[in-house]
């Protein structure tokens, strides 16, 4: 018998005779592998094998956990979700129904070999004079429309955060989070050699006074529907908070991409302290995931050392996508889909209310929001109610991912709602209610 067949086998008695509990985590291939003197890739192939027979499920990133069997409530069964089709809840790109109807009309003109050989010259950070003047349309609010000559442009936003923080951080630099932030961030920050500082928050985010004695080098923050938890900054809270940074003279990077779901109702944090803030945005949300243009509103006086940092860092918008993002803002298409995209979030917030929420479960979300933060009902932890949903073919975003303090990790997970079709969606939140709930006897409380 192979030696990975034998390890597995090994592995398999310790899982079946109960050594290893459902929702375990085993312990990462490398290390593994020199505990018990064998070859990388031998435990590989032990670890494929146990995910091959059902007894364990891998999450990359997170690890290998033994494959949770929870125990069905009376009269509820859950074999549904463990033979229904995998639902992605990881994944959050909105697309609204007929979406590429819509688009490919616009499209059109632009493959006419006249207009594509200019649309494929190289754009530079500036982008052109038209994408500048559409743009600052786009991210107009009530009271505030940004300069076109603040406009930058970059492939995706989370370029365009990079280059924001790579002209504001030198390495070793501190930059203020929310303690939860968006997990790239943390990637970001690692690679330019930042050091993110979790800043104290309540549910409006990040308490003004926590920014005074931080000794920061710049702040970091999604002021509406914070991803993940939907917290939306209030007017008096974006004052208050501008005061603060003002004081300082603190720059900061405003994260807007879920912005264009809300109404508006409050004006960014640019509009509180403009000489300050570097505004991100995107079009993938608005528009499609395969269409990653990122935006940077920034002060005048920043343009040019953040336009370097974008042709350093290779990360500028491609001249197509430009081009199509004109057209489809131009022609109406951008604000139908916003249109549409504020009608399908809120549908399927109704669904979180009506299956989790409704059932007496701790879940924080804004009813135009496409996620949602589930904190978790005891006795369960974040990976193992990971794994117990990936064994159920659902994959949840554990808390820990957000968190960017590592001794203080959530028992929670980041629902999110955009990707899935909504009858699988509807199916997979009712799976999770049944397991949580299995998990907790019975119960849902808090």
């Amino acid at each position: 018998m192979d030696a990975y067949r034998r390890i597995a086998d090994r592995i398999a008695a310790d899982i079946t005779s109960g050594r290893l509990r459902p929702g375990e985590r085993l312990p990462p291939q490398r290390k593994f592998a020199r505990r018990h003197g064998i070859a990388a890739s031998t435990a590989e192939r032990a670890y494929g094998e146990l995910v091959r027979r059902g007894l364990v499920v891998g999450e990359v990133g997170r690890g290998t956990f033994v494959r949770a069997a929870a125990a069905a409530p009376a009269g509820r069964s859950l074999i549904e979700a463990a033979t229904a089709a995998p639902v992605n809840m990881e994944l959050n790109y909105p697309s609204a129904p007929g979406q590429s109807e819509l688009l490919a009309p616009t499209l059109a003109p632009l493959l006419r070999p006249d207009v594509l050989a200019e649309a494929l010259r190289p754009a530079p950070a500036g982008g052109t004079a038209a994408a500048r003047e559409a743009m600052a349309g786009l991210l107009a609010t009530p009271g505030r429309r940004p300069s076109p000559d603040q406009l930058l442009f970059t492939g995706n936003a989370r370029q365009a955060i990079a280059a924001a923080l790579a002209s504001l951080v030198r390495p070793g630099g501190r930059v203020g989070v929310e303690a939860l932030t968006y997990p790239l961030v943390k990637e970001i920050a690692a690679r330019l050699g930042i050091t993110l500082v979790p800043l104290d928050t309540d549910a409006e985010g990040v308490r003004p006074e926590a920014v005074a004695g931080a000794r920061l080098s710049a702040l970091y923050l999604q002021p509406t529907l914070h991803n993940p938890t939907s917290a939306t900054m209030s007017g008096a809270r974006r004052a208050q908070l501008a005061e603060a940074v003002s004081d300082l003279e603190l720059p900061v990077v405003e994260d807007r991409i879920w912005s264009f779901l809300a109404d508006d109702s409050e004006p960014p944090l640019a509009a509180y302290a403009p000489h300050l803030t570097h505004v991100v945005d995107g079009l993938s949300k608005r528009v499609a995931p395969g269409l990653t243009v990122g935006l940077l509103v920034v002060p005048p006086h920043r343009v040019e050392a953040v336009a370097g940092a974008v042709r350093s860092g290779g990360w500028s918008a491609g001249r197509f996508a430009l081009e199509a993002g004109v057209r489809w803002i131009g022609d109406g298409t951008v604000a139908r889909l916003v249109a549409a995209k504020r009608e399908d979030a809120a549908r399927r917030q109704e669904l979180v209310a009506e299956y989790l929420g409704g059932r007496g479960f701790d879940v924080r979300s804004d009813p135009r929001a496409y996620f949602a933060w589930w904190r978790l009902p005891a006795p369960w932890r974040a990976d193992t109610f990971t794994a117990a949903a990936a064994a159920h073919g659902i994959a949840v975003t554990p808390g820990p991912a957000f968190a960017v303090d590592p001794s203080r990790t959530p028992d929670a997970v980041r629902l999110g709602l955009a990707s899935a079709p909504v009858p699988d969606l509807e199916r997979a939140l009712r799976t999770l209610a049944g397991v949580a709930a299995a998990g907790a006897g019975g119960r849902s409380g808090r």
